[in-house]
C-alpha cells in the first residue's frame, strides 16, 4: 500500500482524470478536489468527478462550491451573456472561455487541502495546448507557484506541485490514458452543454481530435462529431 498521498485537481474532464491515474501509477494515494465555481456545465462536471472518485476508491473526495469567479465574470464559461465560441484550433488568441486567473485560485485551495491531509504532492492536468491559449496553464506559472507553496506553508510541510502533461499534447494524454485504462466514459469536457456534448466548442474539438489521433473513439455522446483538422 502506498505511503504517500497526492491531491489531484479533478475537473471531471479527461486531462484531470488521466492525471488521477498517472498519480496512482506513480504510487500515490489519491485525494480528489473538485470545484464548482458557476461554470455552465458545473452539475455534469461534479457528477463526473464524483463518479471518478468512486471508481478509483479515492481516499477522499472534496467538493468545494465557490461563486467568486462567476461574480468576477469576464468568461463565457461563467457569464450567460457571453457566447461560448465555436472551435478554432489554429487561433493563437486567448479564448473567451478563459476564466481570469482560475488555476491559481484552484491551486491555492488544493494547497490548503494538501497541507491539511499531509499530502506530499499536488497534481494538475494542464498541458501544452492549454498554455498556448490560457496564460494560467504555462509552465512558468507552475514553477512560480511551487515557490508560493514552499514559502506559504508550514516549515515542515513539503508539497511538490506536479504538472505531468505540461509539455504533452492532448493526443499524448489520450494515448497515455488509454494505456492506463482511464474510464473516459465518465468524463466531461464540453463548455456548452451537459448532455450531449456539443462537439463544436474548443474543449470538444481538442478532445475529439485527440481521440481520433490516438486511433480510438471518444465514448461519450455528442450532438455533432465534426472532423477537425
Amino acid at each position: 500500500m502506498s505511503t504517500e498521498s497526492a491531491v489531484i485537481l479533478a475537473s471531471g474532464g479527461m486531462d484531470s482524470a488521466t492525471a488521477v491515474y498517472e498519480a496512482m501509477e506513480r504510487g500515490y494515494e489519491p485525494y480528489l478536489l473538485h470545484t464548482s465555481y458557476g461554470q455552465r456545465t458545473e452539475d455534469k462536471e461534479y457528477e463526473c468527478a464524483k463518479a471518478l472518485a468512486e471508481e478509483v476508491d479515492a481516499a477522499d473526495f472534496l467538493h468545494i462550491e465557490t461563486g467568486h469567479l462567476a461574480q468576477i465574470g469576464a468568461s463565457s464559461l461563467t457569464d450567460e451573456e457571453m457566447d461560448v465560441a465555436d472551435a478554432d484550433l489554429e487561433s493563437d488568441e486567448i479564448p473567451t472561455s478563459y476564466v481570469p486567473f482560475r488555476n491559481s485560485n484552484l491551486l491555492s485551495m488544493a494547497t490548503s487541502y494538501a497541507e491539511a491531509t499531509d499530502s506530499e504532492a499536488l497534481f494538475i492536468g494542464a498541458h501544452s495546448e492549454d498554455f498556448s491559449g490560457y496564460p494560467d496553464c504555462r509552465p512558468a506559472l507552475f514553477e512560480a507557484f511551487q515557490q508560493v507553496i514552499d514559502v506559504g506553508t508550514k516549515p515542515e510541510t513539503t508539497i511538490e506541485l506536479k504538472a505531468p502533461f505540461v509539455e504533452w499534447s492532448k493526443t499524448e494524454i489520450a494515448e497515455r490514458g488509454l494505456e492506463l485504462d482511464v474510464p473516459y466514459n465518465i468524463t466531461w469536457s464540453c463548455y456548452r452543454d451537459e448532455e450531449p456534448a456539443c462537439g463544436t466548442c474548443d474543449a470538444c474539438a481538442f478532445r475529439l481530435e485527440a481521440f481520433r489521433n490516438a486511433g480510438s473513439r471518444d465514448p461519450i455522446a455528442y450532438a455533432k462529431r465534426p472532423q477537425f483538422s
